[in-house]
């Protein structure tokens, strides 16, 4: 077996629990190499202790399986079959019964826990997240190169972004610059649904781009990110289109000072509650505190917003190959929004930025 199914066996066997069942496609993917979105399809991984895992996925995509490296038996189904029957066969071909199973509890619908306590009537059902999240919180060296290739994307989106505005372009035109210029090299999916807003709009930090035009005196911010080789980045960026207000340039150097401290707190060894609460002091004590309503960034690889949370009540320490976003925002209704965002990874004497677009302020 490979390392991470390896270290999963033996977290196993540590906490005396028979098997595992894991259900979603990033987890799949991080203990496989095996990449597939199955829709209503089930997708399933069975991990035990001792005996070889067993992969459950549509016949459709047991070849992309076998391609992807999987060298262990998998059980596929077609339409018209019932996965459940089948997964039952093949346990009770091996005899294998169990007294208690790890599932993902926060993935697992509730038709697939029932159908689970049909297969182990009498099992206890802990959950597999909290060593999930533990083994792919530490990114590998093949991990880290990934990322760094996946942000230098990103920061290409967002030249192309600003390369791309103009009065009376609308949201959307912008957007599809970038997606398309993207796709030019090789991306075929970005990390999240690309956020191109301009104006008052940029004060939702989650916006939905439209047919606004982009005006002069506007603020514009692009959030964006690609999926390679199954990894994802995040940048955010706020550039002024045609001339700026004395207000918004306020804004702005509030959020870039406090985007600054924040990564130069990043080091093993701090809080990561501390790295929230530097960025978060900064743009308080400037009197914008009540307009920076989320968390200072969260951790990024596989799924784009992973573990860890990076909040303020976290108490945990920043640990070396961990990676995620640092990413303070303002967003004041009646001038606009701001937000700044770059993606990091934990080194052994401090913490290297992966994304490097220029965060001064541009007036385009």
């Amino acid at each position: 077996m490979n390392q991470r199914l390896q270290q999963l066996s033996s977290w196993l066997k540590e906490k005396d629990i028979p098997c595992s069942f894991i259900t979603s496609t990033p987890n799949v993917f991080y203990l496989t190499n095996f990449y597939t979105e199955p829709h209503e399809r089930l997708l399933g991984l069975f991990v035990f202790q001792q005996e070889e895992p067993i992969l459950i996925c549509p016949k459709m995509e047991v070849a992309q399986a076998k391609n992807a490296g999987w060298q262990y038996d998998i059980i596929g189904f077609s339409d018209t079959d019932n996965p459940w029957e089948l997964i039952h066969r093949t346990l009770s071909q091996r005899n294998f019964k169990a007294s208690k199973v790890a599932l993902e509890k926060e993935h697992l619908t509730v038709d697939r826990f029932e159908r689970m306590r049909e297969l182990f009537p009498t099992a206890e059902f802990v959950s597999a997240e909290e060593k999930l999240h533990m083994l792919r919180m530490i990114k590998e060296d093949k991990e880290v190169s990934i990322l760094r290739e996946a942000a230098k994307l990103a920061d290409y989106g967002v030249e192309i972004g600003v390369s791309a505005l103009a009065e009376g372009k609308s949201e959307l035109d912008v957007l599809a610059t970038i997606e398309f210029e993207l796709k030019k090299k090789g991306i075929r999916q970005m990390s999240f649904d690309t956020m191109v807003l301009t104006g008052l709009k940029t004060a939702a930090p989650h916006g939905k781009p439209g047919l606004d035009k982009i005006s002069k005196g506007d603020l514009v911010l692009f959030d964006l990110g690609v999926v390679l080789d199954g990894y994802c980045s995040d940048i955010t960026r706020t550039v002024a289109f045609g001339k700026v207000s004395e207000k918004q340039k306020e804004v702005y150097n509030t959020v870039l000072k406090a985007q600054l401290a924040a990564v130069n707190a990043c080091k093993p060894g701090r809080r990561v509650g501390d790295i929230d609460r530097t960025a978060r002091t900064i743009i308080s004590e400037a009197g914008y505190g009540e307009y920076f309503t989320h968390r200072i960034g969260h951790g990024l690889g596989i799924d784009v917003h992973e573990f860890p949370s990076m909040n303020e009540n976290n108490d945990m320490l920043l640990q070396k190959g961990m990676s995620f976003t640092i990413e303070p925002g303002i967003y004041v209704p009646e001038i606009g929004g701001v937000r700044i965002e770059d993606d990091m990874i934990i080194t052994s004497d401090g913490a290297e930025t992966l994304t490097s677009f220029p965060k001064e302020l541009i007036i385009k």
